[in-house]
């Protein structure tokens, strides 16, 4: 076990410093002008001055890299004289558009966008595993058609027509809820699971009927395996041999697909938070590709990609814990 985790944050390792290479090339060595791009568009001549001493743009590609890869780990002080700036640890680059460092903004952010990413999360699985399971059970019945049928129908619709069909329902036409404001768990928990319901049911919505599907036919494969058949021979009770044998083996692809979507989550939902109003990641990245600015755009891919990453990792560890046949 010890073997393979060390293998495996190796492996990690190298994945990331290949991310930050590969997006550091693409948003700092292709562009024409880079410091023009993350100055925006409304940028005086001294201050594109300024901004290309602080990036280091006058020093070889590979020294900027290296520059920028260490200062994630040690910080660093970009520019010099009356124009230096200091970058605290870990340093992700600078906002010019926003005058803050990305790390700043985008741990102001991330409390939402997890917020919302945790919501979605719990009650996606709550009904597409309900969803799945049940029409496993129940294969080629009215019930196994109706779910599944429905579940096609949901998985159809873009995110953006849910969300807004949800806010002219439920808050224009039946008034139940008022206009989502994001509200901080801490400030207030009643107003912040109020304010993100009808984001997360519209997120939830859309994940739950593709986790449906899948869970669906993997009970399917292995409720038909020779174990299962042995355990009801040996005349456990059924909803043992469903949840203790069925179901642990069974959402083995359910948790990789799970791994995936929250890590994918947890750096922004654009849509879902440009719709609804929530000062998440997302929001600050659709922000950032409008005004061109190149920092916040690589700060926010690195967090995506490590996020994704790091559940990947989560994931193929839960294994042994979710499916007893699985040993490293």
């Amino acid at each position: 076990m010890i073997l393979y985790l060390g293998r495996r944050l190796l492996a990690v390792a190298g994945v990331l410093v290949a991310i930050a290479a590969v997006t550091f090339t693409i948003f700092y060595v292709l562009p024409s002008d880079p410091a023009a791009a993350a100055c925006g568009k409304a940028c005086s001549a001294d201050r594109l001055e300024a901004i290309r001493a602080h990036m280091g743009l006058d020093q070889p590609v590979w020294k900027q890299f290296a520059d920028f890869a260490v200062g994630i780990f040690t910080g660093r002080t970009m520019g010099s004289g009356a124009y230096a700036l200091h970058c605290e640890f870990p340093c992700l680059g600078y906002s010019y558009e926003n005058s803050e460092a990305v790390w700043d903004l985008l741990m102001d952010r991330l409390p939402v966008s997890a917020s919302l990413a945790a919501g979605a999360a719990a009650l996606w699985l709550l009904l597409g595993l309900s969803a799945g399971v049940t029409a496993a059970l129940r294969k080629d019945s009215l019930t196994d058609r109706a779910l599944m049928v429905g579940a096609v129908a949901v998985a159809s619709l873009p995110v953006y027509f849910t969300s807004v069909m949800l806010i002219y329902g439920v808050i224009r036409v039946a008034g139940l809820l008022p206009y989502p404001e994001y509200v901080s768990l801490a400030a207030d928990p009643a107003g912040w699971a109020s304010s993100l319901l009808l984001p997360w049911l519209a997120l939830a919505l859309l994940y739950a009927a593709m986790y449906a599907r899948q869970s669906r036919s993997s009970m399917i494969e292995t409720m038909a395996e020779p174990y299962i058949r042995t355990a009801r021979a040996k005349g456990l009770p059924y909803r043992t041999v469903v949840v203790k044998h069925g179901l642990r083996a069974g959402m083995t692809p359910v948790l990789t697909l799970f791994g995936m979507d929250l890590g994918g989550l947890l750096a922004g939902a654009v849509i879902t938070e440009s719709i609804f109003g929530l000062p998440g990641v997302g929001r600050l990245f659709y922000s950032a590709l409008s005004t061109g600015d190149q920092p916040v755009i690589l700060g926010v891919t690195l967090m995506a990609a490590t996020f994704i990453v790091v559940a990947n990792l989560a994931v193929d560890l839960l294994y042994a814990v979710v499916d007893p046949r699985v040993r490293y």
